[in-house]
């Protein structure tokens, strides 16, 4: 039963999750933590920041992650199915369709209306991922004292570091994890 619920869940992921991996994060979260609860946010925040780091899609790699966690390697490989599966249809339904009528008004229409839909998913899921690093919670909380300093500081070296120096986001990563590891165990209470 849990593998029909995973590749179910991962199948309507990876048909819905216009826009790519950060696109998908919203599609995740409201599976895995809210409809099923797989997960809690804090273990969401975790897989989508271990996905984030490791090579490939991030949609697939969260798919791979969640599916171990609820289900062992039997439950990635159902996760990784059901991600992949609806993506091959689409692109290459879409990869015909578009070559072979790409100078359409209407085709053109399409591509520039989905745009800023794109951007304001991408947008929701970077903005419940950053309240979740700053106060442990998705929403922005009542008590804004209740803010965690050090991820706040990190994220804008962070932030500051990509936009002035454009440096490779690896390193960039790499970089906030040593911080956080030299940070957190030197004031832990702020953990």
């Amino acid at each position: 039963m849990i593998y029909l619920e995973l590749l179910w869940s991962f199948f309507q992921i990876g048909l819905f999750s216009i826009g790519g991996g950060y696109a998908a994060m919203p599609l995740i979260e409201h599976q895995v933590v809210e409809l099923h609860p797989w997960l809690t946010m804090t273990q969401f925040a975790d897989i989508m920041t271990i996905a984030e780091m490791t090579p490939g899609p991030i949609a697939i790699n969260s798919a791979t992650f969640v599916g171990i966690q609820v289900a062992g390697i039997p439950g990635a490989l159902v996760a990784t199915v059901g991600c992949v599966v609806p993506s091959c249809i689409i692109v290459m339904t879409l990869a015909y369709v578009y070559y072979r009528f790409k100078n359409l008004t209407m085709v053109q229409g399409v591509l520039s209306g989905l745009r800023p839909a794109v951007v304001a998913t991408i947008a929701s899921a970077g903005l419940s991922l950053l309240l979740m690093a700053f106060f442990g919670q998705k929403e922005l909380p009542q008590d804004l004292s209740t803010v965690q300093v050090i991820p706040v500081v990190i994220f804008a070296a962070a932030f500051f570091v990509l936009r002035r120096f454009k440096v490779n986001p690896i390193w960039v990563m790499c970089g906030a994890g040593a911080a956080g590891i030299l940070l957190f165990s030197v004031f832990p209470v702020a953990a």
